[in-house]
């Protein structure tokens, strides 16, 4: 499956400092989540306290805070609906609005309390009203607690493409917890798996292993923070070298260019993928594209596969969806030009390459193979 050689004058390998397990100091790990939050609180002394919530959330989440919490029960509560398809400007505008009309200003609060959608979009709403107001991230699941609530991204999607609009700001703190984890679902287990089975390939053979011989959805909720920790470390580690994802920090899009398109696919047909669905399959052609770059073991990229295929299924296409597939990976804000896709791939476990360029040709080659190895059609 080897191809041509790569462009050189695009290729980097991502490299940053081994400071070991180091995360964030607005990363706090405690499943004492409402002591925490009131601390954090009565230390900004806000003028205002607002709390972003979906409906999931006002339901399963929300009651306890209010009721163990001084600073939620005393809040503004600004509801959204659930899913990725809201992840839109339509419902930052009805944030805003709220914001406005509830009294906030720059020097008021705004707390997260969600999965990654709730905390993309409540964060960026935060940012870039009446530019900029502190805020809070509460993830109540796995793939917001290593994903979405870590890094300083925010963001909503447009024009059908994922997270096209956003930008960079850090949270006043973050709070991680494994105490809301009870109540999802596997699936909502599994999406956030993908993300950190992402940070092992991307770092170790030996974290890999570990995490593929885990069964995330038995619920454990001591060693499950245990592998969040490395987990975060380990985003942690590529964002503190470049903050602005403009080099090293890439490597956290390793299996994230088909991954994207895969859900602006699915959210053309409405319905919509979990992202971390889309992840897990992403990687999938991400491996395959590695090894036809790289070499990258083909008896590894099998047992992700096969891995992929017991635990996720598959995300169904057919080669008709290639040309609308391809032409979203064109779009992918992290291309260096306009006409060529560029990825993350691997070289080997922790070996990461980055802007290599892929021929359409290659891709469709990638996506036929990820087909045959997830048993689709």
């Amino acid at each position: 499956m080897k191809t041509t050689a790569d462009s050189k004058k695009t290729e980097k390998t991502a490299k940053c400092a081994d400071n070991g397990m180091v995360t964030p100091a607005n990363v706090f790990f405690t499943n004492q989540v409402a002591q925490t939050i009131d601390e954090t609180v009565e230390k900004i002394a806000p003028s205002g306290v607002f709390v972003v919530v979906d409906v999931n959330t006002a339901s399963f989440v929300l009651p306890r805070l209010q009721s163990e919490s001084k600073a939620v029960a005393g809040a503004k509560v600004i509801m959204t609906k659930a899913g990725d398809m809201f992840k839109n400007l339509d419902t930052v505008a009805s944030i805003w609005k709220q914001l406005g009309d509830g009294g906030c200003t720059r020097r008021s609060v705004v707390i997260n309390v969600g999965g990654g959608v709730v905390t993309d979009m409540g964060a960026f709403a935060a940012a870039t009203f009446k530019r900029g107001v502190t805020y809070i991230n509460v993830p109540t699941t796995l793939l917001g607690a290593v994903d979405a609530s870590v890094g300083g991204k925010t963001g909503v999607n447009f024009n059908s493409l994922k997270n096209e609009v956003g930008l960079f700001s850090e949270a006043e703190l973050v709070i991680v917890s494994t105490t809301f984890f009870r109540t999802l679902t596997s699936q909502e287990l599994l999406s956030g798996y993908a993300e950190m089975l992402k940070h092992g390939f991307i770092s170790s053979k030996e974290m890999t292993d570990r995490l593929l011989a885990y069964d995330v959805t038995n619920y454990d909720p001591d060693r499950l923070l245990e592998l969040i920790r490395e987990s975060v470390a380990v985003k942690s580690k590529f964002v503190a070298c470049d903050r602005t994802d403009l080099g090293v920090r890439r490597a956290l899009n390793f299996g994230h260019t088909v991954a994207h398109a895969f859900e602006a696919l699915a959210l053309e047909r409405k319905s919509p993928l979990s992202h971390g669905y889309a992840v897990a399959f992403g990687m999938v052609a991400a491996l395959v594209l590695s090894h036809m770059k790289f070499d990258f073991p083909s008896d590894e990229l099998h047992r992700y596969a096969a891995y992929v295929s017991e635990h996720y299924g598959a995300f169904d296409i057919t080669c008709d969806d290639y040309k609308r597939l391809i032409g979203f990976m064109h779009h992918d804000k992290k291309n260096s030009t306009a006409t060529e896709i560029s990825c993350t791939l691997l070289r080997d476990y922790g070996d990461v390459a980055l802007n290599i360029p892929v021929s359409d040709t290659d891709m469709t080659a990638a996506l036929d193979i990820y087909r045959d190895l997830l048993h689709i059609g």
